[in-house]
């Protein structure tokens, strides 16, 4: 099959959850399908990233770069036309000539868009090729969640924009024949009538790559990684570094918490203490899973599926959540992983995995199995290509 991919991020390195699911989903399409990809950029593009994602393009590789000047004209133009800021931010009207020409040219069989971020560009093109939209995440109930956390000035701008992502997300169902999405727990914040045809395609792990570390020392007890300018991750570290580790070190006074990713926003650099190492950028994040004794994802805003926690659990890392996070991943509180909502719940949950060395152990071991089950690519992907060939009911 011709299968024409329009991404909002160049899909390597795999630093942001879209460009992860992207490419792994690349990785499985390209063994039986020509794809040819148009992904957006903001930023560089290395050599080794095109090195990564060029074999997986058969059909043509494409780069559109959107700069900085272009990208505010291009955001006041989609403010004036009633769009989300995000959907103004990617939209540039030299992309949609490109993908308008790669069509004509290309003559997909498939369209597949990643993100309602990239659905305006394939508005015209609604009902003219057979289309499918990965929603991914909800972005509007993301963000209608830290509208309630900002500052009251912040408040109305965020509020204004989870009102349109709304709107948006619901318009945008209409433009396609397919749709998908990483929960069903995102799928139930969908509003549209029509949401139980929005099919549910789960990210998965490479358990080749991701794998017990045993042999690493532990330099430290506790350790959260992500896109450190992601605000649901931001929030997170300011909420383990600044309320849940100082009770962990009422009973483990020399506790100390590794927060590893790119990009650090100036709040996580805040965070920064004896007790709180801020690694920023690594070039291999298995190192920070393999030098902490436990995981820790205390999420209390955002949506979707937190890869950082099945990449945990794929190294035997026994592993500390929200309900929030575990609703999509699905896994069985106190066996698989350890749920709970409060500061002084994951505190406790935290400490007692620090003492106890074997019922610890076992939860690592039983997160292992679960994520091994229930998270792989190839039977994802291949939820994806049914739909792409008509095959899914």
């Amino acid at each position: 099959m011709k299968l024409l991919v329009l991404l909002s991020r160049f899909p390597y390195p795999l630093d942001k959850g879209d460009k992860l699911r992207a490419f792994h989903q690349l990785r499985y399409l390209a063994r039986y399908h020509e794809i040819c990809l148009l992904a957006l950029t903001d930023e560089p593009v290395a050599d080794d990233a095109y090195a990564a994602v060029r074999p997986l393009c058969r059909g043509g590789l494409h780069v559109h770069e959107l700069r900085k000047p272009g990208i505010v004209a291009n955001m006041a133009r989609g403010l004036a036309r009633g769009w989300p800021f995000q959907v103004g931010y990617f939209y540039d009207a030299a992309a949609q000539r490109r993908l308008d020409a790669l069509l004509r040219e290309f003559r997909p069989e498939h369209v597949y868009c990643q993100l309602i971020r990239m659905a305006e560009y394939l508005r015209p093109h609604a009902g003219k090729y057979p289309m499918t939209l990965d929603y991914m995440d909800v972005f509007s109930a993301g963000m209608a969640r830290r509208a309630r956390q900002a500052p009251a000035w912040q408040r109305p701008v965020i509020s204004l924009e989870a009102r349109r992502l709304l709107a948006y997300e619901a318009a945008a169902f209409g433009w396609f024949q397919h749709h998908t999405i990483i929960s069903d727990q995102d799928r139930q914040l969908i509003d549209h009538p029509e949401r139980h045809r929005i099919h549910v395609v789960l990210n998965g792990i490479d358990t080749d790559f991701f794998q017990p570390a045993d042999a690493q020392p532990k330099e430290y007890d506790l350790v959260f990684c992500g896109n450190m300018s992601y605000h649901p991750n931001v929030d997170a570290a300011e909420f383990l570094a600044t309320e849940i580790l100082p009770l962990v070190q009422q009973t483990h006074p020399r506790a100390r918490l590794l927060i590893a990713g790119t990009t650090p926003a100036a709040r996580v650099l805040a965070l920064a203490s004896p007790s709180v190492v801020i690694s920023g950028w690594l070039p291999d994040i298995r190192t920070a899973y393999a030098s902490a004794r436990v995981f820790v994802a205390p999420m209390r805003v955002g949506t979707g599926l937190q890869n950082k926690l099945l990449e945990a659990m794929a190294m035997r890392l026994p592993c500390v959540t929200t309900p929030l996070a575990n609703n999509a991943l699905r896994g069985t509180p106190g066996q698989d992983l350890l749920v709970g909502e409060s500061a002084q719940e994951l505190a406790a949950h935290i400490t007692r995995l620090l003492a106890e060395t074997e019922p610890t152990a076992a939860l690592a071991a039983r997160g292992l199995t679960f994520v091994r089950q229930h998270y792989n690519w190839a039977a994802a992907t291949g939820r994806l290509e049914a739909l792409f060939e008509g095959e899914a009911g």
